[in-house]
């Protein structure tokens, strides 16, 4: 089967990073599809003059974002057959894409987290807030779910028409962990790669900021609560 790739990357405020994580996405994606997330810097300019599909959606949230993404995939002509996110800040290596979505490709599997272990991390590149959350949720999963998922890292690739079954719907700072959620309810096979990481550039929206920490917190907590009640 010959696969497509879509890569979805959310974007506020990354004009200093955003064309390093177009340039180094591997060429065996065929679109890269940038949503500039009501970015008041050049963002949008130097997605374009990379090469990106940009995208505004002026509703301020990750989940909104990749969810607009989705839905500019959702009405093309030609569908792709795995979706990739990436976040815009050049923390993840793009250029590990093709591992990430090497077991979808080569053994079937539905669904591949980018998992950021400790011994690729470089130092402070995960603030306490995120590897404190990383470890509770997953902790959590493992006792709800038998999930065996250690990380919520946002470099994913996913089926197309699993993703479209999942009817994703979180907005804002929980859109990782329902996915997460989604696919252990739904018995979808999945894998975790390891994924080097490295300190963003700029300012974390989310882990930088009290603020952002404790809403993502909450709404990582509310998310496996709600599925490990429901029947």
């Amino acid at each position: 089967m010959n696969h497509t790739i879509n890569v979805i990357i959310p974007a506020y405020n990354e004009e200093g990073s955003i064309g390093h994580v177009i340039k180094d996405i591997p060429s065996i994606v065929s679109e890269i599809i940038v949503v500039n997330n009501n970015s008041n810097d050049r963002t949008v300019e130097v997605a374009k003059k990379a090469g990106a599909t940009v995208l505004n959606e002026t509703n301020r949230g990750y989940g909104y974002a990749c969810l607009k993404g989705m839905e500019y995939i959702f009405k093309k002509n030609e569908k792709p057959t795995i979706i990739v996110f990436l976040d815009g800040d050049y923390s993840d290596y793009p250029e590990q894409l093709t591992e990430i979505v090497q077991p979808i490709i080569e053994n079937n599997v539905d669904f591949v987290v980018g998992a950021r272990v400790k011994e690729l991390r470089e130092n402070n590149s995960m603030t306490f807030p995120q590897k404190f959350g990383n470890w509770l949720a997953t902790s959590l999963m493992k006792l709800f779910f038998g999930s065996t998922f250690t990380d919520l890292g946002p470099f994913r690739a996913i089926k197309y028409n699993k993703l479209l079954s999942l009817n994703m719907e979180d907005k804002t700072y929980g859109w990782t962990v329902e996915m997460q959620l989604k696919v252990l309810k739904r018995k979808y096979s999945y894998v975790e790669i390891p994924v080097k990481y490295r300190n963003r550039i700029g300012i974390s929206k989310v882990s930088g900021t009290i603020k952002g920490a404790i809403f993502a917190g909450v709404k990582i907590l509310s998310w496996i609560f709600k599925y490990s009640f429901r029947k």
